[in-house]
């Protein structure tokens, strides 16, 4: 049988789609990116933020239709919204064959089983604690040079506008043995970088060790054989340590890039947002990880038109923006969602005003990213090759500034022939807001 699957949200999500089509492929089904040609539909779904919301809700209801008019005979919808809105989905889409919360993927070949075989609205709903016990092979589906690496699930954090612990459950390590197994076997796959992920990063192995073992964890995922790049995303700044920071200077397949959602900078918003952060304590992360890696890349998002947000506090956040100079930035306008406590607070902002902050900040941002751009010109940058551009002889690719799908890419100018997943030194020429260009070093000339 021929089955669609599509993965929805963050790249935590994403992991556990593969997970899920390891096992489906085990089970002998075939993959078709044809949702007309699709015998059974898979989503697995967001709902993080409205916009999130919105899409899963859209998705369910396109490929519900492919019931009705397309050769699909089971639609199975997973994930966060299927956690958070399985009575609705089962109530406002009959269409829906089964559902599965985020804790049960494992549980998908039984579920479509039992689908496929007449049940209706077939459910698997466990407690949000632990890991899904069987595990396979995973399909990847990110072009196989690199992949993600979920570390840990579910987050204590409990931020006033977030509501991933009551959709993940509390904060839980994966254990260390069993990410070096997974991470040896995507090497050994032909993965060259992996992506280190989960709702935070920093806190890994508190559980389970009784102490912060993520950099114990990149050290030894630096002397596994055919790993050339670690990117570590989701680090809280309060939880980033000394030892993880000389960790990443001192190991070379660590990227000299951190991901540190700061979300703001007024001392005030930040406590309405549960956040455990002052802006001195923010700026003295950032000075002292510039101090230690001169090199490093920060990459950060914030949030505008938080509840209360005053226009002094928005200034006070556009004053760090433009002093930080963040090497990568990203800016949501606040999602008021249900459940959270933030959605109650009084002095909620009007979306037409959170969208106009949002706006300054990024054109605020556009400059400092052409700034840092120049800044590279004439400089030789290691670059993953990730494909080519149709018809010209240019390749797109990435630096270790860059994470995928979220940053910048680099366009290469050359006629050597090259794969996805090598790795060329090119010296950059060009430099655009987001993303650079540059020459094969070999081939280049003045």
């Amino acid at each position: 049988m021929k089955l669609l699957c599509i993965s929805l949200g963050c790249d935590k999500n994403l992991v556990d789609t593969e997970m899920m089509l390891g096992l489906l492929n085990k089970d002998g089904y075939t993959f078709t990116d044809d949702e007309y040609e699709a015998d059974v539909i898979v989503i697995n779904t967001c709902c993080f933020i409205n916009d999130a919301k919105e899409e899963s809700i859209n998705t369910i209801l396109e490929m519900a239709q492919r019931k009705v008019d397309g050769k699909c005979k089971a639609l199975i919808v997973t994930g966060c919204l299927a956690q958070r809105y399985k009575q609705e989905i089962i109530d406002e889409i009959p269409e829906v064959d089964g559902i599965l919360g985020t804790s049960t993927y494992d549980e998908i070949s039984r579920v479509l089983s039992n689908a496929l075989g007449g049940e209706e609205h077939v459910q698997c709903f466990h407690e949000l604690s632990g890991f899904p016990e069987q595990e396979a092979e995973r399909v990847l589906t990110t072009g196989g040079h690199y992949a993600f690496l979920k570390i840990a699930e579910g987050c204590d954090k409990h931020c006033t506008y977030c509501i991933i612990p009551s959709l993940r459950g509390s904060y839980r390590s994966v254990p260390m043995e069993r990410l070096i197994k997974e991470a040896e076997s995507l090497a050994e796959k032909g993965v060259k970088e992996l992506i280190l992920v989960a709702q935070e990063t920093t806190l890994y192995g508190m559980d389970l060790y009784g102490k912060k073992s993520l950099p114990q964890l990149l050290r030894n995922l630096c002397r596994i054989s055919g790993i050339h790049w670690i990117r570590v995303q989701y680090c809280y700044p309060e939880e980033i340590t000394e030892e993880l920071i000389q960790t990443i200077k001192e190991e070379e397949k660590i990227c000299s890039y951190l991901d540190l959602p700061v979300q703001h900078a007024s001392d005030r918003i930040l406590k309405l947002m549960g956040r455990r952060t002052t802006k001195a304590q923010l700026q003295e992360i950032v000075e002292r990880l510039r101090i230690e890696i001169p090199d490093i890349a920060l990459r950060t998002t914030l949030i505008s038109g938080f509840p209360g947000e005053t226009p002094e506090d928005h200034e006070e956040l556009m004053e760090f923006v433009d002093e930080m100079e963040f090497e990568r930035l990203g800016v949501f306008a606040y999602s008021a969602e249900e459940d959270t406590p933030a959605a109650e607070f009084p002095d909620q902002v009007s979306q037409e005003v959170k969208e106009e902050r949002r706006d300054e900040i990024m054109e605020l941002q556009q400059e400092i990213s052409l700034a840092h751009s120049q800044n590279m010109i004439g400089k030789i940058l290691e670059v993953m090759i990730e494909g080519k551009v149709a018809d010209e002889n240019a390749y797109v690719g990435r630096t270790y500034m860059d994470g995928p799908g979220v940053d910048g890419m680099i366009f290469v100018q050359t006629g050597v022939e090259l794969m996805s997943g090598d790795f060329a030194k090119v010296r950059v020429t060009g430099a655009m807001e987001y993303d650079l260009i540059g020459e094969l070093e070999d081939e280049f000339t003045e």
